[in-house]
C-alpha cells in the first residue's frame, strides 16, 4: 500500500484515479494550490476549495481511494492583498471540516513582504486548530527560502514534528532534518526530485522523517510517482521497512495527528459503489456499467 500525500486531483483524470489505485494508492492528500491563472475574487477561491473537499473526496472513493486535503492559501496569490484579506476570513471555517489533516501548502514564491505576512497568519491558524501544516519552498532560491520558512515557524512557536516542508532536495535535506521538520520530496519526471536521486537521498539519510510524493497536477507530471519510486528503491536494495515507511507509513505519521486519517479508513473502507451520487451526479457517462463490489478485496 502507498500514500501520495501531495496530489492535485482536481487536475487529473478518472483515468489517473483507476492507475493510481491499480498501483496499490490506497490514499491521497490534496493541498489548496495555485490553479495556473490568477483567481479574480473570493467566490472562486471558496468554490475551489467546496470543490477538493466535497466531489474530489466523492471521487476518489468511486476508485476505491481515500482523499484528504490541506487548506490554505497559496503564496502566489498572497501577492493580491485584497483577495488574501477575503480569503483568510473563509479560510478557518474550511480547515475545520472533516478530512482536512493540515493547513497548506504554504510559504514562500517570491519571498515579497505580502507572503511572508500571510504565512505567519496561516500558521497562527494551523496552531490554533492544533493541526499539521504543509510548507511549499519556492523553486528559486529554495535554499533561503526553506532557511526563512523554519525560521518563522520556530518563532511562531509551531512545532517541527507537526510541520512536513515540501519540495527539498539535496540542497536543503540536512537542515530540514536537523532542525526536526519532515522532508518531502516531490518526484518528477524531469525537474524538482526525480526517483534515482531519492534512492541516493534514502542512502545517504536513511528513512526517519522522510517523504514520497508526486505533487502531480495541470503540467508535465506523474501521478504514478510513489509506487515507482518505491519499485526503484527495492530494486537498488533499499529494505522493504524503508521503502514502507517513505512511500506510506511516514505520511501517516504526521499527517494522522490531525485526528482526520487513519489506516482503518482504507482497511476497513466500504465496498466500492459507483451506482452512488454527488448532488445528483455519477462519475458514469452513458452505457457505462457501474463497478459494484460486495466486499472489499
Amino acid at each position: 500500500m502507498y500514500i501520495d500525500p501531495h496530489a492535485h486531483m482536481i487536475s487529473r483524470t478518472t483515468d489517473d484515479y483507476e492507475a493510481m489505485a491499480k498501483a496499490g494508492i490506497v490514499a491521497v492528500i490534496e493541498p489548496a494550490f495555485w490553479i495556473g491563472q490568477a483567481r479574480t475574487n473570493v467566490g472562486s477561491y471558496r468554490d475551489y476549495l467546496a470543490h477538493i473537499l466535497g466531489f474530489e473526496r466523492f471521487r476518489a472513493s468511486q476508485f476505491g481511494m481515500q482523499h484528504y486535503c490541506c487548506i490554505g492559501l497559496n503564496s502566489k496569490e498572497a501577492n493580491n492583498e485584497e483577495l488574501a484579506e477575503a480569503v483568510m476570513e473563509i479560510l478557518p471555517g474550511f480547515a475545520a471540516k472533516d478530512h482536512v489533516v493540515a493547513i497548506g501548502e504554504i510559504g514562500f514564491d517570491e519571498q515579497t513582504q505580502l507572503e511572508d505576512k500571510y504565512f505567519r497568519l496561516q500558521l497562527d491558524l494551523g496552531r490554533e486548530l492544533d493541526l499539521p501544516v504543509m510548507i511549499h519552498t519556492p523553486h528559486r532560491d529554495k535554499k533561503r527560502g526553506a532557511s526563512r520558512s523554519m525560521d518563522i515557524i520556530i518563532e511562531h512557536g509551531v512545532k517541527p514534528e507537526k510541520v512536513v516542508i515540501d519540495h527539498v532536495n539535496e540542497e536543503t535535506v540536512r537542515e530540514v532534518l536537523e532542525r526536526g521538520f519532515w522532508a518531502a520530496f516531490s518526484i518528477y519526471p524531469h525537474s524538482k526530485m526525480t526517483a534515482p536521486r531519492m534512492l541516493e537521498i534514502v542512502r545517504s539519510y536513511g528513512a526517519d522523517r522522510l517523504i514520497v510524493d508526486s505533487a502531480c497536477d495541470w503540467g508535465v507530471s506523474d501521478p504514478l510517482s510513489v509506487p515507482k519510486t518505491a519499485m526503484l528503491l527495492a530494486e537498488q536494495g533499499i529494505s522493504a521497512e524503508d521503502v514502507r515507511r517513505v512511500t506510506y507509513a511516514n505520511a501517516l505519521s504526521v499527517y494522522g495527528q490531525s485526528g482526520q486519517m487513519r489506516e482503518e479508513d482504507w482497511t476497513k473502507a466500504a465496498p466500492v459503489d459507483q451506482r452512488e451520487k454527488y448532488a445528483g451526479n455519477t462519475i458514469l457517462r452513458g452505457g457505462q456499467s457501474p463497478r459494484v463490489e460486495d466486499a472489499r478485496n
